[in-house]
């Protein structure tokens, strides 16, 4: 059937006029084509062979585009390798097909789809009486391995929605697809390489030869569209590059991020665990519970100075709430639910309806804004526990959550605020981040003159604070534009945890309003702005963990000071020290446990205390003690140092934040 109506189509293309057409590069430069003929690839080819072979996919009048596909006419062209995001997303999308081929050889099994995800691809698919294993990881490599050494083309072919039908029929996912994404009377595209026609919008890399280099990583089960109802289905996860180098660097640092991993540390820092009588809920131990809490307080104290008001919300609500806030139709599924009194409740899945009610429950004047209310109120989602994944993704957590009613006259100046805040607090744990402005997609809510306002305010904003900053144009949420923040930890992995978001929608569904000092007005809505830094603590803990590799900076961490006495005379001067600096605030242990001196040193080390406080009758004499720092180089010698002067040294390292602690 493909080569039949593959057939069909060439004749087609074949039959429609050659006309000349003009390509435009990003540098200006002008490449005369052939309509229907001339390919991207060709056009790389006249430039130089170099760049054709390292060119991923093209992008030919802002519209990703394969590299073979001919151009039908006059257009802009870009050529983008691996080291773009949209280039390495198409590459890895291209090596999930890959991964389905190998996965249909091996198992006989029934595809349902395979996305690029953040660091590689994954295949999902359904198979009967059986599970994929570890040891099969080496069987699909090989057939992969085959596959990219045949050079297997990407064969597009655009195709009606009746014989997508017919080719899929055996494939009821697929069949699902088509009913749910394929109009009726329209077309959409398969591709083919080798044995494998899948249905996929595309683009493709070329060939399968483009990929140098290919692993299965890890395997999981699901859901079918990630509901717990539907069928179940197992997926399997890659990683590929167009270098084998590349390869390499990858299993380096993904055996760096192995050492970094939150959820070992964790448990050898004694911080937090998960128990399967809680699944996606995280117990908290007490040198945790130190660093979560200190993380609180910080955001709290920022709060005190940036005139936020903190407040305190229900944590169950009636499900008529999330039915006015237009929740209960999109998002009732990720909600835990009660039954009480005949009446459906929900916990709390985020905290703006309950915002919403507290500034509607009186009257409001224009002089009470911008009235910002933040929330460290425990939020609850129903997450599938297949995606659970340590502190990164649960179902019990809290955020730095905070809402601001303000005139839209006002965004500008509460949008320079929120920028101010989250570079203040990112720069206080050493990240560097990059800015996204998500604009207007192709349905929203409210006015059109009012969006190109707020965008214009942002993206004002945005050159206000005078950091590099891209547009991602159609990806604002339908409520109002955003700003996304992505930060970068300390080996190269992104993450995003702050958001600014502007939102016309649930103060028109709340119907909030405030009084206004106009008198042919008198009241209007205002503007409510969504806005947090670390996202959820639970999250930024875990990210955290990772960054620091357990080190932790002086002012978080739960183990500031550990006093080891040479020898049982000293337990109490030691014991002394401990109190001393517990009263000042600080997290101070005195090891007088039976184990001998130098295994409580190493121990120390290990447990990375930032300080380890030696005391023997010297010390005990002058009432000083022998300081060994944890990030010095000469910390296995230690330095003789008062106690006053060392605890008022302490004390002020606290209050400075600072991420080194060599100069103390």
């Amino acid at each position: 059937m493909f080569d039949r109506l593959l057939q069909e189509y060439n004749d087609k293309i074949a039959a429609l006029p050659r006309e000349k057409i003009e390509v435009t590069l990003p540098d200006g430069r002008i490449m005369e084509g052939t309509s229907w003929e001339t390919t991207p690839l060709n056009i790389a080819q006249s430039i130089s062979k170099s760049l054709s072979d390292r060119i991923v996919i093209a992008k030919v009048d802002g519209v990703l585009y394969d590299l073979t596909r001919p151009l039908e006419k006059s257009c802009s062209l870009e050529l983008l390798d691996f080291e773009n995001d949209e280039g390495r997303r198409v590459f890895w999308h291209s090596s999930a097909h890959v991964l389905g081929e190998a996965c249909e050889l091996h198992y006989g099994c029934h595809l349902c789809l395979g996305p690029p995800i953040e660091n590689g691809f994954y295949y999902e698919m359904a198979i009967d009486e059986r599970t994929v294993q570890e040891t099969d990881y080496e069987s699909l490599e090989t057939l992969a391995k085959k596959a990219v050494a045949e050079k297997q083309q990407f064969v597009r072919l655009v195709m009606t929605k009746e014989d997508l039908l017919e080719m899929f029929k055996d494939n009821k996912y697929k069949v699902h697809f088509i009913n749910d994404k394929v109009p009726d009377g329209t077309s959409t595209t398969v591709y083919r390489c080798g044995p494998l026609i899948d249905l996929c919008v595309g683009p493709h890399v070329p060939h399968t030869g483009r990929i140098k280099s290919f692993k299965v990583t890890k395997n999981s089960s699901s859901y079918f569209l990630a509901d717990a109802n539907n069928d179940s289905l197992q997926r399997v996860y890659g990683i590929s590059f167009p270098d084998a180098k590349q390869m390499k660097e990858y299993e380096k640092f993904m055996a760096e991020a192995a050492k970094r991993d939150h959820r070992k540390i964790g448990i050898e820092q004694d911080l937090y665990f998960f128990h399967e009588l809680s699944p996606g809920s995280c117990f908290f131990l007490p040198h945790g519970a130190r660093i979560y809490n200190t993380l609180i307080e910080f955001l709290r104290s920022e709060y005190w100075k940036r005139g936020f008001q903190e407040v305190i919300t229900p944590n169950v609500y009636n499900s008529k709430l999330w039915e006015t806030s237009g929740h209960w139709g999109n998002y009732s599924e990720n909600m835990f639910k009660l039954e009480i009194e005949k009446e459906t409740f929900a916990l709390k899945p985020m905290n703006c309806p309950g915002h919403c009610l507290m500034f509607a429950h009186r009257s409001r004047s224009y002089r009470e804004l911008p009235l910002r209310l933040a929330d460290f109120g425990v939020i609850h989602r129903n997450e599938a526990s297949g995606a659970l994944t340590g502190l990164t993704r649960v179902r019990r957590f809290q955020q730095d959550d905070a809402h601001i009613f303000c005139r839209l006259d006002q965004v500008g100046t509460e949008m320079d605020g929120a920028l101010d805040f989250l570079q203040h607090v990112y720069g206080i744990f050493g990240f560097t981040f990059k800015l996204k402005l998500s604009t207007r997609p192709e349905k929203y809510l409210g006015e059109l003159a009012t969006w190109e306002k707020a965008e214009k305010t942002l993206a004002d904003s945005l050159d206000r604070f005078g950091h590099p900053w891209d547009v991602d144009p159609g990806d604002g949420a339908f409520y109002g534009p955003k700003i996304d923040i992505t930060i970068s930890d300390a080996i190269g992995r992104r993450h995003q945890c702050a958001t600014i978001q502007l939102d016309f929608q649930l103060p028109e569904r709340f119907k909030l309003e405030y009084r206004t000092d106009d008198v042919d007005n008198q009241f209007a809505r205002p503007v409510m702005i969504h806005r947090a830094v670390l996202g959820s603590v639970e999250r930024m803990t875990a990210i955290l963990t990772e960054n620091f590799a357990g080190k932790w900076p002086f002012w978080i961490s739960p183990r500031q000071v550990i006093v080891v006495p040479i020898a049982a005379a000293y337990y109490e001067y030691a014991d002394k020290i401990q109190k001393m600096l517990h009263d000042k605030g600080l997290h101070c242990e005195a090891d007088l446990s039976e184990v001998t001196f130098n295994k409580k040193i190493r121990n120390a080390e290990i447990a990375h205390w930032n300080f380890i406080f030696v005391v023997g009758e010297k010390e005990l004499e002058t009432q000083s003690v022998n300081s060994r720092n944890r990030d010095s180089d000469s910390k296995g010698r230690g330095e003789v140092r008062d106690l006053q002067e060392m605890i008022q040294a302490l004390i002020e390292l606290k209050e400075s934040k600072k991420l080194s602690q060599t100069d103390v």
